[in-house]
């Protein structure tokens, strides 16, 4: 095997975090693992890693091997994506990440038609609960709710979205009066624990040039750490819910659930596509963020108001 084959393996495991984990991204044995990192450990004559069949800790050795490899495989993809690029296409590895349900919804089927275009380009779409730390597991696209708070990494808004309050009529029929948000005190409020989010404080802002802000602690007797279960009890009428615009529009367009306390609104919750700065972005994480603003744009109706 030849000295970019180890650059690349020793990148899968420390992307892994652990010999088991890189095993099982590589579709062979830990024994496997294991030996092949010894000869490499061997040829170098360093010790890379410390590491257990569940931990891996990087020895200064094998930190700079791993920042410097990386920087090398990254170049030599550049370099292909380069000469590709004349003729409009793509090579190398893109690693991508987005939260469950919005990556399901929008960003696995865009990916979808990102790799018919660019067929010799292999996506990773990596889903999960919480966002990732933007300088942890080498993600090449970063998407999730608001900008990043360094400057290291550009954002670009890929959809406007806004938190709406509504409930299904029959929820309503039956349901106290709801004029202010404070009144929300009074309701069944389906609260949705996700992130680490103060999940059960509603925060909502007024709809006219004032730009009054209320937060409200709500409660129910239904809650949940998934969006979506959350949005199948509100239209079966369990209680008032506080939902992304890209989740329930289609909903709200059907009147199975109704938009509630027009005079006030949810925050603002954009979706960002986040690549790094200058030299640490890519070719292909530049042109995938191209696409996915360009794309997004027929997905989810416009708000009324996006201001």
């Amino acid at each position: 095997m030849n000295h970019l084959d180890d650059l690349g393996f020793f990148q899968q495991i420390v992307r892994s975090g652990s010999l088991t984990g890189a095993a099982r991204g590589l579709g062979i044995s830990l024994s496997a693992v294991s030996k092949r990192l010894q000869r490499l450990e061997s040829r170098l004559g360093v010790t890379l890693a410390l590491r257990t069949t569940r931990r891996l800790t990087l020895t200064p050795e094998g930190e700079l091997y791993a920042a410097r490899g990386s920087a090398i495989l990254d170049d030599l993809d550049e370099l292909e994506s380069a000469l590709l690029s004349t003729q409009d296409l793509l090579a190398g590895h893109l690693r991508v990440n987005a939260s469950f349900g919005f990556g399901r919804r929008h960003v696995a089927p865009l990916i979808s038609a990102f790799a018919r275009r660019h067929p010799r380009l292999e996506i990773l779409l990596d889903l999960s609960s919480f966002p990732p730390h933007l300088d942890e597991h080498g993600f090449d696209v970063i998407i999730r709710v608001g900008e990043p708070p360094d400057a290291r990494w550009i954002a670009r808004r890929i959809l406007v979205n806004r938190r709406v309050l509504c409930a299904a009529p029959s929820y309503l029929q039956e349901a106290p009066s709801l004029h202010t948000p404070e009144d929300l005190i009074h309701h069944r409020c389906l609260v949705v624990r996700e992130n680490d989010s103060s999940y059960a404080q509603w925060r909502f802002e007024s709809a006219d040039d004032q730009r009054i802000t209320r937060t409200v602690r709500v409660g129910g007797p239904l809650s949940s750490n998934d969006a979506e279960a959350m949005t199948l009890l509100a239209l079966d009428g369990h209680g008032v819910l506080l939902r992304s615009w890209w989740d329930v529009h289609g909903h709200l367009d059907s009147g199975a659930l109704i938009p509630l306390l027009p005079e006030w609104r949810g925050v603002r919750a954009d979706f960002h596509a986040l690549y790094p700065a200058g030299h640490r972005s890519s070719v292909r994480a530049r042109r995938f963020v191209d696409f996915l603003e360009r794309e997004m744009r027929g997905r989810v109706p416009a708000l009324e108001r996006s201001d």
